[in-house]
């Protein structure tokens, strides 16, 4: 059995879902597939970025992160990030046209079989997760157990509270639909345990300054103590949260 995750960037699989892969590590095979190689990122002052450029270096970040964080397999799709703002260069992933990209996650799930995939649910307002998100929808079929993970608005806005006057803060701030209401959570897992693992996979993307770094320990934990999904298949149908992932062996 196996969990297919999908990401945009090196560091989503880290920062976003890094302990559900640890989660499901313990009991399944579990699969990385990252769309580009985060070439568009601002590199952190704590590095040099080798003449190779900085997608190279992101690279290796992800092969060093997934291997603390207990995947199996990392593949990238060759895409180019998208960055922020303004239009799209021609290879980008939002340049790409959303059928092309979702044969491509097709194919990654035709070939690895799996009984649970995830991804980012997009509310952080990135393009490019935006974009891998519906192509995600778009190729797995309906037999598969799929999940997006969520920043409960609640822990969103709090987040954003600590970070006032930021330029993170004021670039999010300004995007009223930040994070996903909690109503919509269906999934949480009690990831406590995994907590300081989950912390040394945070520190192998080096290149990127971490959203974790400028947050209180008190806050920091809330948001990497639980992790927070929405089910979109099967198919919710209310009650209260699961507490574990539909798919994975028992």
């Amino acid at each position: 059995m196996t969990l297919l995750a999908v990401f945009a960037h090196p560091d989503d699989e880290t920062f976003g879902c890094g302990s559900v892969l640890l989660h499901a590590a313990r009991r399944t095979r579990t699969v990385v597939v990252c769309a580009t190689l985060g070439e568009a990122g601002h590199p952190s002052d704590r590095v040099t970025v080798p003449p190779e450029g900085l997608g190279s270096l992101r690279e290796r970040e992800l092969h060093e992160a997934a291997a603390v964080l207990g995947v199996d397999q990392v593949e990238t799709l060759g895409l180019l990030d998208s960055g922020m703002d303004g239009d799209p260069s021609p290879g980008t992933l939002c340049a790409t046209p959303l059928e092309q990209l979702t044969a491509r996650v097709r194919d990654a799930v035709d070939r690895h079989r799996p009984s649970v995939v995830l991804t980012l649910d997009g509310s952080d307002g990135h393009r490019d997760h935006v974009r891998v998100r519906d192509a995600v929808l778009a190729a797995v079929e309906p037999d598969t157990a799929l999940y997006l993970h969520c920043l409960p608005r609640s822990l969103a806005h709090a987040w954003l509270l600590e970070r006032a006057g930021a330029a993170a803060a004021a670039e999010y701030a300004a995007m009223p639909q930040f994070g996903t209401p909690d109503e919509e959570v269906t999934t949480m897992l009690d990831t406590a345990w995994c907590y300081q693992t989950r912390w040394k996979a945070i520190q192998t993307h080096r290149s990127q300054d971490s959203p974790f770094d400028e947050i209180s320990e008190d806050l920091r934990r809330r948001v990497l103590t639980t992790e927070h999904l929405r089910r979109v298949q099967p198919r919710w149908t209310g009650g209260r949260p699961e507490h574990d992932l539909v798919g994975l062996p028992g």
